[in-house]
């Protein structure tokens, strides 16, 4: 079968990414595994580094790149949202809160999907929402598994420490108290691709009156447990 495209530089782009599919290289390993020359061969792993598609490991071989993980998450969107209207719904009927499902995209987090509570007093977050990452349990959530590099990064106008981190890493949600608008709280929980990489968080919030100052005593199982149909469901799809 005949794999190439008729367009070079993509042509030999793939043929970098497809050598580090198997792990990190050397520039000697890709220049042996592509048949590229060596200056063609660094020129592209560097052109694909500037757009994060490739990485380094600490001994400077390259490796795949963030970017390409991204993209992965980003195909498997649709399926998620299909999935999560029923989901939020369920959740929101079991909690009496109002649910949402957040992304992550740049510097904020984005609500993609939510069921709201139909009355009363409610903490609404509309669909397409742009929420900073600096407070709130979904973004605790969002942050806890990213690398340490991104997370450091993300704890330096945080509301919330890395210890409060590591906490939400050991029992699974996260739990916020008046952190992103005074009298709200919410508890989160972590979407995971098939792969394990922590691609959303579910969530409910609502005023403090209902979910009092310990949200996560109330609500953790119900978000928790979300979380995982959600998790469940792009597995079932491949994803």
């Amino acid at each position: 079968m005949d794999n190439t495209s008729g367009v070079g530089v993509l042509d030999k782009a793939a043929l970098v990414l497809a050598a580090l599919e198997s792990g990190p290289a050397s520039l000697a390993a890709l220049v042996a595994t592509t048949g590229l020359a060596r200056p063609t061969a660094h020129r592209l792993a560097v052109a694909l580094e500037h757009h994060r598609l490739v990485a380094r490991d600490m001994q400077g071989r390259f490796i795949l790149g963030p970017r390409l993980a991204e993209l992965s998450a980003a195909a498997g969107e649709d399926r998620l949202l299909a999935a999560a209207g029923p989901v939020l719904a369920r959740l929101r009927d079991i909690t009496g809160e109002s649910a949402q499902l957040f992304r992550r995209q740049g510097d904020y987090r984005v609500c993609v999907a939510a069921a709201e509570r139909p009355t009363g007093l409610r903490d609404t977050v509309p669909v397409g929402s742009q929420l900073t990452m600096n407070a709130g349990s979904a973004a605790q959530i969002l942050l806890a598994w990213e690398d340490p590099e991104r997370m450091n990064r993300g704890l330096q106008k945080a509301a919330f420490s890395a210890a409060a981190l590591a906490g939400v890493r050991r029992r699974g949600w996260a739990q916020s108290v008046g952190e992103r608008e005074p009298g709200i709280g919410s508890v989160s929980a972590c979407v995971r691709s098939p792969a394990g990489k922590a691609i959303a968080a579910v969530s409910v919030s609502g005023p403090l009156e209902r979910l009092t100052r310990q949200p996560g005593r109330m609500h953790a199982p119900a978000v928790v447990a979300a979380a995982e149909r959600l998790s469940q469901s792009l597995r079932r799809t491949g994803d």
